[in-house]
């Protein structure tokens, strides 16, 4: 592939992007729902004019990164703090059904030997694949609704980062099953250890872009600031602590949320998502999906699997939300905003398929699963939050302690 190939690809994403976006919004659905399709059509599943190479993955991850950060940056943090135990909550049920539930499907769908056998390790990993939470398209939508920074809101995105971390230790403890140099004693240590970091680091950064900000207001070196910030602080996440860089990018908007010029760097950082970086992360995810993988011996394993892993994670973030006294409709926006799959589904699965825990074959299942829940959850999400206005939400009312 000729170097300036890529140009006529990116040029092919872009258009087909909007386009679908555009059509989406058109019939009343979400436009990163349209993006999605796109990336399906034009990659190998229809099309094949576009192939995921290692370019366009690279771009789609600082298109998330990007959008975590600008998601970072729209949080209230004094709601984060009220939300803090709820969201907590929601993601430890967010966690442990799913698990449950999938390492039963599996154990039911192919029966384990015993407990002790390999066949029970891959059931288990199975349902940590499940675990995991993508908040980037869940994000998007309650942008594109007017719902992110609602109690409703910043809990579900609350919850799914807490989500990914309880996830990344679960799953080190199951590869620690099968890999002796993997100690889960570190991997919390390590995870503690950045979230001390953070605060300390977040305090001297705060303090110094208030200064920035009150000297040069409103000018471009303070959105460039805080961009570096963001890279900065998903590259230490994830090389110095092993935790995902997209929580260190949300860490970097939350530390900035609270400046003067939050809105401004916001904006600034929008344009980039939204004329580039958002197009490609949101079609890279049709692009992952090739449809010929699938073969009959696999597919009613998949359809299963996708079922299971949806259905588990809205009963147990939902059943824990309606506990901490959402209401109905509200505890279902929570079930349904934490059941979307996406980049960590697919760093869970590959890190798998790396230590020999699964089979290839399930990769696609796992494909799968991104795409149905990637397209349903946007949906989903919009006829739930037009039975409520973004003005209001019952959970203003509650006493969070």
């Amino acid at each position: 592939m000729q170097t300036y190939d890529i140009f006529r690809s990116l040029a092919i994403i872009i258009i087909f992007a909007k386009l679908f976006g555009i059509g989406a919004r058109k019939i009343k659905v979400p436009q990163v729902v349209g993006e999605i399709i796109a990336g399906l059509i034009i990659g190998p599943s229809l099309l094949g004019w576009v192939d995921n190479t290692a370019f366009i993955s690279q771009m789609a991850e600082i298109g998330v990164i990007l959008l975590m950060f600008s998601a970072g940056l729209g949080t209230d943090i004094k709601e984060l703090q009220k939300t803090g135990p709820i969201a907590t909550a929601i993601a430890c049920a967010g966690v442990f059904v799913p698990l449950a539930g999938g390492t039963i499907y599996y154990m039911l769908f192919y029966g384990v030997r015993s407990l002790s056998s390999p066949d029970f390790i891959e059931a288990v990993f199975v349902g940590t694949i499940m675990t995991a939470t993508s908040v980037s398209i869940t994000v998007e939508t309650l942008k594109e609704l007017g719902f992110l920074k609602t109690k409703v809101g910043t809990t579900v995105m609350a919850a799914a980062i807490i989500d990914d971390v309880i996830g990344i230790i679960v799953l080190t403890f199951v590869i620690s099953f099968k890999d002796s140099n993997v100690r889960i004693g570190t991997v919390c240590f390590r995870t503690l250890m950045f979230f001390i970091f953070s605060v300390g680091v977040g305090f001297v950064t705060y303090k110094l872009f208030q200064i920035i900000d009150s000297k040069y207001p409103h000018t471009r070196r303070i959105p460039i600031a805080g961009l570096a910030l963001c890279f900065a602080m998903a590259f230490i996440a994830e090389d110095l602590f092993g935790i995902a860089d997209i929580t260190g990018a949300y860490v970097a908007g939350i530390i900035l949320c609270s400046i003067s010029d939050s809105d401004y760097i916001a904006r600034k950082m929008d344009i980039n998502s939204y004329m580039l970086f958002g197009p490609i992360f949101f079609a890279s995810i049709g692009l992952k999906t090739d449809l010929a993988e699938f073969s009959t011996s696999i597919l009613w394993f998949a359809i299963g699997f996708v079922i299971v892993a949806l259905v588990t994670k809205i009963i147990g973030c939902s059943l824990m939300a309606r506990i901490c006294r959402f209401n109905l409709n509200e505890s279902l926006i929570c079930g349904v905003g934490m059941m979307t799959r996406g980049e960590v589904a697919l760093i869970v699965s590959q890190k798998g398929l790396s230590v020999g825990l699964i089979s290839p074959v399930y990769f696609s299942a796992v494909i799968l699963l991104i795409l149905v829940s990637s397209i349903a959850t946007p949906v989903l999400l919009k006829i739930l939050f037009s039975k409520i206005s973004p003005s209001h939400s019952s959970t203003d009312e509650l006493d969070i302690q």
